[in-house]
């Protein structure tokens, strides 16, 4: 379920998201806009990593249960989402 994007889609995304902020003639730039565009990036990055971290976090909950669950059967789906969704929850964030 981990949503992996390449180093040239997370460029792309970064380009978006600039290109949106210069529309913007309420926003002032206090940084050189490819400073802010690294910071796009790694904002990405490390977002990405904390999303996949909730993922294997969910899992390990799913693997210490004392029945054996098979992955990708039903109830591991359920289970992955209500792990997964608890974990994210436990950030203040929603899913």
């Amino acid at each position: 379920m981990s949503v992996k994007l390449s180093r040239e889609k997370i460029n792309y995304l970064s380009r978006v998201i600039m290109e949106s902020i210069f529309e913007n003639d309420k926003v002032e730039f206090l940084e050189e806009p490819n400073e802010i565009r690294l910071s796009i990036v790694k904002s990405i990055e490390n977002e990405l990593k904390l999303y996949e971290l909730l993922e294997k976090n969910a899992i390990k909950k799913i693997e210490s249960q004392k029945k054996a669950i098979k992955e990708g059967s039903r109830e591991w789906e359920i289970l992955f989402r209500k792990y997964y969704k608890d974990e994210i929850s436990k950030l203040g964030k929603s899913f």
